[in-house]
């Protein structure tokens, strides 16, 4: 027996007691409670410039007191990255903060009982996604939209609340030159999208599946007049009561505070000839 394997047994012996105490179940750090990580993960996704000191004295004004080193464990589980690449300017936040200065516009077709073609233009903010004009016609022309640009800058100039800067349409032939003179001549500036690429002017897209599913593919229009009316009716239901998924269900003019406590008879109003219903309590 040699010296070495003297003190390697020792070793041995050291290391197996050592590694049996460090196996040992203790209190540890305790967990971040549910509630604190619900926070650290809506601060990060609600703020993209706060890094985790940032989110960490934030969290110390609401009286949660978190490592920076917890808010990073947690921000990586949850595939959230860093501030610096998580802080790049996406369409959805862009379209957010720029939303109220666009207006959008495009066109779609009816065809009516007896086989006639309609055309309807629309205006569309981005921001509230309310529709602010419609117009119809059986020969739109370039001098027919023009005289309905003239008729959208008039209402515009008595609502103070909408300030437009930009206006958002197709290379369609029905959008003339003259058409963009009217709004440039209001100080907003025209941005045409490219050929054939509908997502482009994605809002306008949508909101004509709407009102095709919900309206329009349920009646026979019989001609101009019906269609307006029709129109007319929708719109209103779709500005004023229509929940919109974008808007946290709330629709584009309706009210921003849900009552606390439900209270009053419940009332059914019914629209375009009862395809769509609306829902609202009588006061007390």
């Amino acid at each position: 027996m040699q010296p070495a394997t003297i003190l390697g047994w020792h070793r041995a012996l050291v290391h197996r007691r050592w590694a049996a105490f460090g196996r040992r179940r203790g209190p540890g750090r305790p967990k971040v409670p549910a509630e604190c990580r619900e926070l650290v993960l809506q601060l990060a996704r609600e703020n993209p410039l706060w890094g985790y000191e940032r989110i960490r004295g934030e969290l110390l004004k609401l009286g949660h007191r978190v490592s920076s080193t917890s808010i990073r464990n947690l921000l990586r589980r949850h595939r959230i990255p860093p501030a610096p690449r998580r802080a790049g300017l996406t369409w959805r936040r862009f379209l957010q903060a720029h939303g109220r200065a666009i207006l959008a516009c495009d066109y779609f077709t009816v065809d009516t009982v007896f086989l006639k073609r309609l055309y309807v233009l629309f205006f569309l903010e981005l921001a509230s996604r309310r529709i602010l004009f419609t117009a119809c016609s059986e020969h739109p022309g370039g001098a027919w939209a023009t005289q309905q640009a003239r008729n959208l800058a008039w209402q515009l100039q008595h609502r103070e609340y909408i300030k437009p800067r930009f206006l958002i349409h197709d290379r369609d032939s029905n959008f003339p030159a003259a058409f963009d003179a009217v709004f440039r001549a209001e100080g907003l500036e025209v941005i045409r999208t490219p050929v054939r690429a509908p997502n482009a002017n994605a809002r306008c897209e949508r909101w004509v599946s709407s009102v095709r599913r919900e309206c329009l593919d349920w009646l026979l229009i019989v001609g101009r007049r019906h269609l307006e009316a029709v129109l007319a009716e929708y719109v209103e239901h779709y500005n004023g009561h229509r929940p919109h998924r974008s808007l946290e269900l709330r629709p584009p003019l309706g009210p921003t505070v849900i009552p606390a406590a439900p209270g009053g008879e419940v009332v059914r109003r019914t629209r375009a000839q009862g395809l769509i219903n609306e829902y609202s309590r009588r006061a007390a």
